[in-house]
């Protein structure tokens, strides 16, 4: 014979206060420990959609990022006759040589400086990166000092709107179109012809040749030749693992952050659970005797009070991942630990998220509540019948 799973409910309801007091802190704490990790999974979506697994980065060896990195114009022709590089519609080689710099723009309202990539693009550049497309104005005359900006670059900072002109390597550039590159963090870019600005910036050397495969598996075969050839000290990379590699960094940061504030916090929500069944066995004194009078045994006695406690979570937890799903709506801004510029991005809350913000949550709640079940379990039916 067990208790009803009515007799819980109804006891919370009955402690209405304390239980949306207790489960209030549950939510705030699953709102926290659910907001870090939508925050390192923002991050980490945003890198992994700038690349493409079809796409081939090929830089500098031992160079983190492309910002770090230099090609040289004859190590970049050598790239250009692999035979494993696809071919556009009208006979051209699908591969760009580019040119990455990071500059200072200030920010609109208030003034404060942050770091901007600047990608110096060839025509083929757009084709290797189909997500992106022009919003507002037009691309870039490919000769001229016309660039265009990243969405993200248009709303935070001076400059970067239509028609608005930038000042960097020593000369003006109009900005002569905004694009949208969805959640990528190509958003949060300045593009330009490649050489234009490498005259700008006086730059010899390329940052990364990338290239999109004809065969898709031929990737490890194009990655041996190029590693192994003793004209070039490069390294290739698929699109993808080399903007995931530039997100590790951060999101493990985030990730350590999120765990260290959780559990601070939850160590405050499992004593609050702990004192309001504490509370509720102290009240109900009486009621565990005749519980037991009337032949419950002290497992069923022990399975209510949790069931209360995991109730609490569940509630708390449900309530928490709500909350941080309103997340989502905004996009913050910050310094990518691995290239040092500015980059855009959102929350995103996934299913494996929310399960793991309710698990937590149902783990506050069992533990708050297995010890005050274990003491409404152990208590004398005679002296628990005589509490008045």
């Amino acid at each position: 014979m067990s208790i009803p799973f009515s007799y819980s409910l109804r006891n919370l309801w009955t402690r209405r206060l304390t239980t949306v007091l207790t489960a209030g802190g549950m939510a705030l704490v699953v709102f926290v420990f659910a907001a870090i990790l939508m925050l390192a999974e923002g991050l980490r979506k945003t890198l992994v959609d700038t690349g493409s697994p079809d796409n081939v980065v090929v830089i500098r060896k031992g160079a983190g990022t492309d910002v770090q990195s230099g090609v040289e114009r004859l190590q970049a022709s050598i790239v250009e006759t692999q035979p494993e590089v696809a071919f556009a519609g009208d006979g051209r080689r699908l591969l760009a040589k580019e040119m990455v710099v990071l500059i200072n723009l200030p920010k609109r309202g208030s003034n404060k400086p942050a770091h901007v990539v600047i990608r110096g693009i060839q025509p083929t550049s757009v084709q290797l990166r189909p997500q992106v497309r022009i919003t507002e104005g037009r691309m870039p005359r490919f000769g001229s000092s016309e660039i265009v900006a990243g969405a993200g670059i248009a709303k935070r900072f001076k400059g970067g709107g239509v028609g608005e002109t930038l000042r960097f390597g020593m000369r003006d550039w109009t900005v002569v179109g905004i694009f949208d590159a969805g959640n990528s963090g190509f958003s949060s870019e300045i593009w330009g012809d490649a050489d234009q600005l490498m005259q700008a910036f006086r730059r010899p050397v390329y940052s990364l040749v990338i290239f999109r495969l004809a065969d898709t598996t031929a990737f490890e075969k194009v990655k041996a030749r190029i590693e192994g050839d003793p004209r070039l000290t490069l390294e290739a990379r698929r699109e993808t693992k080399y903007y995931a590699d530039q997100s590790e960094m951060m999101a493990k940061f985030l990730r350590v952050l999120g765990v260290s504030l959780t559990v601070i916090f939850s160590l405050g929500a499992i004593i609050g659970a702990m004192i309001t069944m504490y509370a509720a066995v102290a009240n109900r004194t009486n009621e565990i005797g005749t519980l037991r009078a009337l032949g419950f045994r002290r497992r069923n006695i022990v399975g209510a009070f949790i069931l209360e406690s995991l109730l609490l979570g569940f509630v708390g937890g449900c309530t928490g991942l709500l909350l941080a799903s309103f997340l989502q709506l905004f996009t913050i801004s910050t310094m990518n630990f691995q290239t040092f510029s500015e980059l855009a991005f959102s929350f995103t809350l996934t299913f494996e998220i929310f399960c793991q913000g309710l698990a937590f949550s149902l783990i506050m709640g069992f533990v708050g509540g297995v010890l005050p079940a274990l003491r409404a379990a152990r208590m004398n039916i005679v002296e628990a019948l005589r509490v008045t």
